[in-house]
């Protein structure tokens, strides 16, 4: 992997952060075709490590795997630029989201609304269309990433996500046997094991610590609510609201109706989800609210996956030389191809096709992508157009 700098990361992933809408799912499809096929920043099997890293832990995956790849190409520097340049946009609309809602709250929006998520299907499909014929060349892999496919949907369950990387990863020991260490596949990061031991001591610290601060005053609360919902959900996106709502509202933080109207605004945004934090923070009463309390909102959520994910990346590269980690490694991304798959279905078919007229759209949009390498920006301006004259004519 070329080294970059900082400001190209920030670059980068401020338009990602500004047209990269559709949820986690989605933003994993903008992330393939922007920084795997276009600029070439990492290789597949060094995308589909990550990914598969990021799966397995803790936290909001779309963005751990943006502050990895951030790390990878420019260091510490650039995992920071990353993670402004990517989060920022998302925050700042959230926390003014009453207008926001109001621009969203007609026909006109409401069907602008929908084709952003017709964005995220074409994006979602090529995606996965590209990454299955890289990462399941054989039968045995199709067969692993199909076994997952089917065991998501059959089942519906978010948690079982994990399960299904674990058992591919156990499937590729003994189905993957061909597979060894590629030199392309290398993960690269500018610290080492002695400080990856420090950053998982400080995300056990911090959340085991929090917890006997908390009667020092509502900052250090505050801080100790979101980090313990960034640190102990499995899934990201839509699984951290329960932590989130417990944190917040059940504590008369926040009231159930601004809660869910800021949940509502989540959905028409770009970025992570884990960005409802920043409208959260905002909304607490008194001098902890405002901009200081989305500040520490957004921090405090974010910061214990990105010590995971940063703590565990030099041991899961000193481990990935070995073959029989390899061979893992191999099942671990015919499962991850499966789970977007399964994915691509539910939520992203589900909630965005309900007649012809949306496939379509869709139809047009992937060709737009796969074919002619349209940027994206192209592609939400035909879907949401697509979407309204629909709408608006029929």
């Amino acid at each position: 992997m070329t080294p970059g700098s900082a400001r190209e990361v920030l670059a980068v992933f401020l338009k990602l952060g500004m047209t990269s809408f559709g949820g986690p799912i989605a933003h994993l499809g903008f992330f393939h075709r922007e920084l795997v096929e276009r600029r070439r920043w990492v290789s597949e099997e060094q995308f589909a490590q990550l990914l598969g890293l990021c799966q397995f832990l803790p936290g909001p995956a779309s963005s751990q795997l943006g502050f990895a790849l951030g790390l990878m190409r420019a260091g510490w520097a650039g995992a920071m630029a990353d993670f402004l340049a990517f989060t920022l946009p998302s925050a700042v609309l959230l926390c003014g989201c009453a207008a926001l809602l109001q621009q969203l709250s007609g026909p006109i929006g409401i069907a602008a609304s929908h084709g952003l998520k017709l964005v995220a299907l074409a994006v979602v499909a090529h995606g996965v269309m590209t990454m299955a014929r890289q990462l399941c060349p054989d039968p045995r892999r199709a067969g692993i990433a199909t076994a997952a496919a089917v065991a998501i949907l059959l089942t519906g369950q978010a948690w079982l996500q994990l399960v299904t990387v674990i058992l591919g990863g156990l499937a590729g020991l003994y189905l993957c046997r061909d597979a060894k260490p590629s030199p392309g596949g290398e993960l690269h990061t500018p610290h080492g094991m002695r400080a990856g031991w420090v950053l998982l001591a400080s995300f056990f610290l911090l959340l085991f610590g929090l917890p006997m601060l908390t009667g020092a005053g509502a900052g250090f609360a505050l801080f100790e609510g979101f980090y313990r919902a960034g640190a102990l959900v499995f899934g990201g996106g839509h699984v951290v609201l329960p932590l989130l709502e417990e944190s917040v509202v059940a504590t008369g933080w926040v009231s159930a109706d601004d809660f869910l109207a800021g949940y509502g605004a989540a959905q028409a945004v770009p970025g992570p989800m884990f960005s409802f934090a920043a409208y959260l923070g905002a909304r607490m009463p008194g001098a902890d609210g405002g901009l200081l309390g989305a500040s520490v909102a957004l921090i405090a959520i974010f910061l214990p996956g990105f010590l995971l994910l940063s703590g565990i990346l030099p041991l899961w590269r000193m481990l990935a030389r070995y073959d029989v980690a390899a061979r893992a490694i191999a099942g671990v991304n015919a499962a991850v191809v499966g789970l977007l798959a399964a994915a691509l279905y539910d939520p992203v078919w589900t909630s965005a096709v309900f007649g012809p007229a949306d496939i379509a759209i869709a139809l047009v949009a992937f060709t737009m992508i796969y074919a002619w390498r349209l940027s994206v920006i192209y592609v939400v301006a035909w879907c949401v157009i697509g979407s309204v004259l629909h709408a608006t004519i029929f």
